[in-house]
């Protein structure tokens, strides 16, 4: 396709950290980008929020920054596709206004109604028998106990602050308030609705909000947005945001996708069974899977995919590039070890080299905020294991490393028993994969090559951008792989396995020897 033929997506992926927004020709390369960040509230009893203004206001700048750049004329945008952190809940009134903060999906205070929720007389796993066999006939999964799902979120509104939801107009998910923001249109998307865990994901060609869910969990139907497709066009950009924006003309707003989905999409990996690894402020494994499915032993299920009448599957993990964030912030800084004139993952890149394989021994367990998966235990924390008087700076920053990757490890063997095959190879996305050294600490530890994808930190981005395209009638679902460049491959260093593999048994056997210990002192909710 020529140039004078190209048009061009603007991508939105409201992260963690905050709202990226990035210029995205329709075959899903990036050639602007801007960012603008939003603090993370931490509360107590397991809280987290961030404010639904503060990323109204972040996105408008964010959006004239990149706007600013003139990378592309204004009138070969094509439309917006909207893609962001998932189970997290915007209650939102009738005047269309947030009610609260929103709350994220680290918050697990919502835990003790959930499970009383889903348990019962006759437990399994301690979901009682009945609840887990209808939840898993219709949706796929059932809601996690860790309190971490959308509808933990709603419950401890429900509960907890009766009056914010007795004045709730709409329950969002953070993508799905983007959305509305932009078009004045109350939906969600199947990709989106999951971890509501209120809908019958039998019928993949018609998902909707099942009677006995809601019942069961005592909500209301029209307080939940009506379902659309991740691909459908739900609206255009209202004339205030359009103005606020910076755009000429109101442009058609796709439905998007969470970032998980849009992720899987932005990989190149769309094809059943083709794994990729992203590592961001979290991480997970996911693959796209033809067939409907649970595992309470890994508390995993196949989900709607963004991509209609398919499902995907993934395994997560809650802090992975935020372990290296922690570290740099709360370690480092202050101790002046970072070098002067380079970016910060840059020097920890350069401290973690001078490491040995394996770091001497030393692990670092990454739960800094409990963990959801392969195990789902809120009470899980990080910490060092086997310090000594010769441990360094550099070695402290290769555990770190080490340490995201055994647990990555972790969801690959849970994530390859569900789907019942070895991944021959993983792609790798996200902010982490930018590191070489990461990308071969990846291969030795999980003993697979890992495919470096090109411009790995904009997977989401573009992930969501192609989906638009799709939408847009630009490309073709069979079109997407062929779309994404693989840069680099890494393959397992046999020395560096056997080592890898000795530490990986420990990293475990760390989890087995002192799970009771986290619970007693941080609180385990029994259930």
């Amino acid at each position: 396709m020529s140039d004078l033929q190209t048009s061009y997506i603007i991508a939105i992926d409201l992260g963690t950290s905050g709202p990226k927004v990035a210029l995205v020709t329709d075959s899903g390369h990036v050639v602007a980008k801007a960012f603008e960040p939003v603090p993370v509230q931490l509360v107590p009893e397991g809280g987290a929020e961030q404010d639904p203004q503060q990323w109204q206001v972040a996105l408008i700048k964010a959006f004239r920054d990149l706007l600013g750049q003139n990378a592309a004329p204004l009138d070969r945008i094509a439309g917006i596709g909207v893609t962001g952190q998932f189970s997290g809940v915007v209650p939102v009134g009738k005047d269309g206004r947030p009610l609260m903060n929103a709350i994220i999906w680290l918050d697990s205070r919502g835990a003790p109604y959930v499970q009383k929720l889903t348990s019962g007389l006759l437990k399994i796993s301690g979901y009682g028998l009945w609840k887990l066999i209808r939840w898993i006939q219709l949706t796929g999964g059932i809601p996690s106990r860790s309190g971490k799902d959308t509808i933990a979120h709603i419950l401890w509104l429900k509960y907890a602050r009766p009056e914010v939801y007795r004045a709730t107009w709409k329950l969002f998910e953070p993508k799905d308030y983007i959305n509305y923001l932009l078009t004045g249109q109350a939906f969600c998307t199947s990709s989106s609705a999951t971890v509501y865990w209120m809908t019958d994901n039998r019928n993949l060609r018609q998902i909707r909000y099942h009677p006995w869910l809601l019942e069961t969990a005592g909500l209301e139907r029209d307080k939940l947005p009506d379902i659309r497709e991740s691909t459908d066009i739900i609206g255009v950009l209202t004339p205030q945001m359009t103005e606020a924006l910076g755009l000429p003309r109101p442009l058609p707003v796709i439905g998007g996708a969470p970032d998980v989905h849009s992720a899987a999409i932005g990989s190149g990996g769309i094809g059943d069974y083709d794994g990729h690894l992203y590592i961001g402020t979290s991480s997970w494994i996911t693959c796209h899977v033809p067939f409907k499915k649970s595992s309470l032993l890994d508390n995993m299920a196949s989900i709607p995919s963004a991509i209609p009448g398919r499902y995907l599957v993934g395994d997560e993990q809650e802090s992975a590039g935020s372990c290296l964030t922690y570290i740099y912030n709360k370690v480092l800084t202050d101790a002046g070890s970072v070098s002067a004139g380079h970016t910060p993952y840059a020097s920890l890149d350069e401290m973690a080299a001078r490491a040995p394989v394996g770091s001497d021994g030393l692990i670092f367990t990454p739960w800094l905020y409990g963990e959801r998966t392969p195990v789902e235990d809120r009470t899980l924390r990080g910490g060092f294991f086997n310090l000594s008087l010769t441990t360094d700076r550099d070695r402290m920053v290769r555990a770190v490393l080490e340490g995201v990757a055994y647990n990555s490890r972790w969801l690959m063997a849970a994530v390859e028993r569900f789907t019942g095959r070895r991944f021959p190879s993983l792609r790798f996305i996200g902010g982490g994969a930018h590191s070489a050294l990461w990308c071969q600490i990846f291969a030795d530890v999980l003993d697979r090559p890992i495919l470096q994808v090109a411009d790995p930190g904009s997977a989401t981005l573009r992930g969501v951008a192609l989906l638009a395209s799709v939408a847009l009638g630009k490309r073709t679902f069979e079109q997407l792989s062929s779309e994404v460049e693989v840069t680099a491959t890494y393959t397992p260093a046999d020395s560096a396995r056997t080592r890898y593999d000795k530490l990986f048994k420990v990293f475990l056997d760390i989890y087995r020897g002192n799970r009771a210990t986290y619970a007693k002192l941080n609180g385990a909710v029994s259930g």
